[in-house]
C-alpha cells in the first residue's frame, strides 16, 4: 500500500515539527532566566498554551485520518471458474473476475499483465506490459484473441464496493490457453477515497488445472 503524500505525509510532518517545538520549549522552561537570555536559548518559538492546543489537534487529525483510511480501505479479491459465454464457439473457458469487497468505490490507476509460456523459466518472465503488449506475446505463441483468450483493458475504471462477491471480468481463457501458458499474472493498483494506493497481483490461471473444478460440457 502506498500512502497519499499530501493527506498522510503532511499531517505526520506537522506532528513531528510540533513535537520538536514542544521539546525545545520544555527544555527552555527548565533553564534559568540568565541562561534563557543567551543565544540560542532566548529563541522562543511558541507559547506553551497554543502549542499544546496545536499538538492536540495534530494528533487528533493523524488518528482520525488513520481510522478513516482503515474504514474505507478496499478489500480486493478475485474469483475464477470454468464457464462459457465469452469465447467463440461457446467452448469451455476459465473466466477470472476482480471484486472489491469493501464498502467504498475505488478507481483503477494501473492495470498490467505478464505472461509466462509453458517451458519458460518464471524467473525470466517478460516484463510487465499492458493488455495489448501481452496479447502480442500470446498471439506470437500461436494463441488467438477471441478464440483462445479474451482480456479486458481497464484504465481509470471505478470499481464499486459492493460488500458482496460480484466481480468485474478480467479475462477468459480456453483449455488450449491453459495448456500452453504456465502463468498469466495480472497486477491491479487502485486508489481509494483518501488517496491511498493499494496493489494486488494475481495469477489468472491459478486453480485452472485443479481436478476439483468441473469444466462444463462443450
Amino acid at each position: 500500500m502506498r500512502r497519499s503524500p499530501v493527506l498522510f505525509t503532511v499531517p505526520i510532518v506537522l506532528l513531528v515539527l510540533l513535537t520538536a517545538v514542544l521539546g525545545w520549549e520544555a527544555v527552555r522552561a527548565n533553564m534559568t532566566v540568565a541562561a534563557r537570555a543567551e543565544w540560542p536559548w532566548r529563541l522562543e518559538l511558541l507559547d506553551m498554551e497554543p502549542l499544546g492546543s496545536l499538538l492536540a489537534v495534530a494528533v487528533g487529525a493523524v488518528l482520525a485520518r488513520a481510522q478513516y483510511a482503515r474504514t474505507v480501505r478496499p478489500a480486493l479479491g478475485w474469483r475464477a471458474d470454468w464457464t462459457t459465454g465469452h469465447l467463440r464457439g461457446g467452448i469451455s473457458e476459465w473466466q477470472v473476475g476482480l471484486l472489491n469487497g469493501g464498502a467504498h468505490t475505488v478507481v483503477i490507476e494501473t492495470y498490467e499483465c505478464r505472461a509466462v509460456l509453458r517451458g519458460h523459466d518464471p524467473q525470466h518472465a517478460a516484463p510487465w506490459t499492458d493488455v495489448e503488449g501481452v496479447a502480442e506475446i500470446l498471439t506470437e505463441a500461436g494463441l488467438t484473441v477471441g478464440e483462445d483468450f479474451q482480456l479486458i483493458t481497464m484504465g481509470n475504471f471505478p470499481l464499486v464496493g459492493t460488500g458482496s462477491y460480484e466481480t468485474t471480468m478480467l479475462g477468459a481463457f480456453s483449455q488450449r490457453f491453459v495448456d500452453q501458458v504456465e502463468a498469466l499474472h495480472l497486477k491491479v493498483r487502485v486508489c481509494d477515497v483518501v488517496g491511498d494506493s493499494h496493489e494486488r497481483i494475481l495469477d489468472a490461471l491459478k486453480g485452472s488445472r485443479s481436478t476439483s473444478y468441473q469444466r462444463p460440457a462443450p
